[in-house]
């Protein structure tokens, strides 16, 4: 077994790295592929992550030249800086059911973080807030959400031999309209909405969601992006994010809750095009992009990746506020009939609380890991 470096201009290895997943879950039919457009910007030095980064890109091959494994692994300047840490992210990495196929990979990825002065290694962890984190540790039977990870069960062990434990865990819940959401419950948030004026403006079109687009930056960056874990996005982080999310976005359900004219609470979601996304492999053409678009308008699954307001408003009953509208989301349009809440905290307890007071089911669970190098 042979582990290399991917160079960003030697096509054939990008491809083989690209292409690998496709072939670890050709008969998992759980599984959900990215887009191979959005796969090959990785490795485009024009990426917004590599005005503030650099990325190492790896491949275990055998004797054959047939590939095992793949990792990752990325040293984020803004985000070392922001927590003054020294803290490599590993991501993508995918590996046959060996564990010196792991180990190898892991090894020369621990090589290159002290290289590069690092002393920590999180994961898995994107190269942008729009990438999946944590590695699948329940719900293995289950498909993700767009955009959320998938790997195989023998995973978590893998790396907890290599050393790696747990930093937290993040929840993926599950409502539907058969779901009994109390009318107490519903006319308390109606309540704290008149109460504190909070309002929660409807978008119809894709124009108006443009418009919104500062406000949800600037409420990430003051209140979000640190108990998440991330530096304050950047405009060209924003664009990227935007880019990616505009094109299947139902406006109707993205919110964005105001105080006093100032945001102060938000709920992104977007319907879900994984089963477009398996149909196309991951390519948008030649008729990929026209499967995804008619998933857009006809799946009944919406994505709710993304909720949140600020600490002040929490414990006044904004959380309810922002439930309610996730109830709105799945109860007012006749499209949808089921939605996923994912990507939720395991320290976001108010969150977590009222969905068990609601009875939502968290049938996925994500886990965040670390470890520290000699």
């Amino acid at each position: 077994m042979d582990v290399i470096r991917v160079e960003p201009d030697d096509r054939r290895n990008r491809k083989a790295f690209i292409d690998f997943p496709f072939k670890l879950y050709k008969h998992t039919p759980q599984w959900v592929p990215p887009l191979r457009m959005e796969m090959r910007k990785i490795f485009r030095p024009d990426n917004a992550f590599y005005n503030y980064g650099q990325a190492e890109f790896l491949l275990a091959r055998d004797h054959k030249k047939q590939t095992l494994g793949r990792l990752a692994v990325a040293n984020n300047h803004r985000y070392n800086d922001f927590h003054g840490t020294k803290t490599a992210f590993f991501y993508y990495f995918e590996s046959v059911n060996d564990h010196d196929v792991a180990r190898a990979l892991f090894s020369r990825g621990f090589e290159w973080a002290k290289e590069q002065g690092l002393n920590h290694v999180l994961g898995p962890k994107g190269l942008s807030v729009l990438d999946g984190f944590g590695m699948l540790v329940k719900g293995f039977e289950y498909q993700p959400a767009f955009g959320q990870m998938y790997n195989p069960a023998y995973y978590p062990e893998f790396v907890e031999n290599l050393g790696f434990t747990k930093v937290k865990d993040i929840y993926t819940g599950w409502i539907d309209r058969s779901l009994a959401w109390p009318e107490k419950f519903l006319k308390a948030a109606r309540l704290v909405e008149k109460r504190i004026g909070f309002h929660a403006p409807e978008l119809r079109t894709k124009a108006e969601l443009r418009k919104v687009i500062d406000d949800f930056k600037r409420l990430y960056n003051d209140s979000l992006a640190e108990p998440a874990g991330n530096p304050p996005l950047t405009d060209e982080d924003m664009d990227s994010m935007v880019s990616q999310l505009l094109w299947i976005a139902d406006p109707r359900l993205v919110k964005l809750i105001y105080k006093d004219g100032e945001p102060v609470g938000w709920l992104l979601g977007y319907p879900d095009i994984g089963k477009a996304l398996q149909r196309s492999k991951g390519r948008l053409f030649p008729l990929g992009w026209l499967q995804i678009l008619l998933a857009c308008k006809r799946t009944n699954w919406i994505d709710l990746n993304g909720i949140g307001i600020i600490k002040e408003y929490q414990r006044l009953g904004g959380t309810a506020v922002l439930y309610n509208e996730i109830y709105k989301s799945v109860m007012n349009f006749d499209q949808y009939n089921y939605a996923e809440l994912i990507q939720m905290r395991e320290e976001n307890i108010n969150i977590l609380l009222e969905a068990s007071n609601l009875d939502i089911e968290f049938h996925k669970t994500h886990r965040l890991y670390e470890k520290y190098l000699d």
